[in-house]
């Protein structure tokens, strides 16, 4: 008899029993009060007079949609993030915040049409780590009395009208140009001067003149074509011109 009247009771501790894993808390109520926080292992909960809440502490991921905002110099653009956050506290994170995953996407969203707003394009296009911790330090700071830590947020795509595509394109190509046109001039530059250093020495060296001018001989006869150049130096002309006026005198 006494083990039947016992029955009931073993079913009632059994049914009792919740098994809270490593990676979870459970916030526990009493009467509808909060009675403490659950920590991993098995864990007693009386039916009727107490319920529990189970959280889970591993990091989560949040995929913000697109979001098509206007950057400081007025171009828009469709920014989408992945938010990484964990629960720090689970009694906050039921006491204080409704549905945390559901304020934590909400807010991201919030949060980066207003940066992407207040951050100019090139420096959404180039600047994209410093962007995206300026909009985790916000997101941080606003969840924080909810027991929700904000580890990364991480910008993955920035879409721009296809005009502006075409814009920046162009404007890479000028730039492109740009810099071959000043390397171009940089190298004539330094072609001159080195061949005015050359003709410098070659006019103060004897004979200098005439061994250039044979090795440009050699290198023009090294190439296959009609053009016959005859070079005559300007000592010979002068040395004829003086013999010529010496014999009419």
């Amino acid at each position: 008899m006494e083990a039947i009247l016992l029955i009931p009771f073993i079913i009632l501790i059994i049914y009792s029993i919740k098994q809270v894993n490593q990676y979870e808390r459970g916030v526990k109520f009493r009467f509808g009060r909060y009675a403490g926080l659950m920590n991993p292992g098995w864990r007693i909960i009386w039916p009727i007079i107490e319920s529990w809440t189970r959280i889970d502490t591993r990091v989560k991921a949040v995929d913000v949609p697109d979001q098509e905002a206007i950057t400081l110099d007025n171009v828009s653009a469709k920014v989408n993030a992945v938010i990484y956050y964990r629960i720090q506290s689970a009694d906050r994170a039921v006491l204080e915040v409704e549905n945390f995953f559901f304020a934590v996407s909400q807010l991201a969203q919030t949060t980066m049409r207003n940066v992407v707003g207040e951050t100019s394009l090139d420096d959404l296009l180039s600047k994209r780590n410093e962007v995206a911790d300026k909009i985790q330090k916000i997101i941080d700071k606003a969840t924080d009395p909810w027991g929700v830590k904000v580890e990364s947020v991480e910008l993955k795509d920035i879409i721009l009208p296809d005009e502006m595509k075409r814009v920046i394109a162009r404007q890479a190509e000028a730039e492109r140009e740009r810099r071959a046109i000043i390397i171009r001039a940089e190298g004539e530059k330094s072609a001159s001067e080195n061949i005015a250093s050359a003709a410098e020495k070659l006019a103060k060296s004897t004979g200098g003149l005439h061994i250039r001018t044979l090795q440009t001989l050699s290198e023009l006869s090294a190439d296959k074509n009609n053009t016959i150049v005859f070079v005559t130096p300007l000592e010979i002309l002068r040395a004829f011109e003086g013999f010529v006026k010496k014999n009419t005198k």
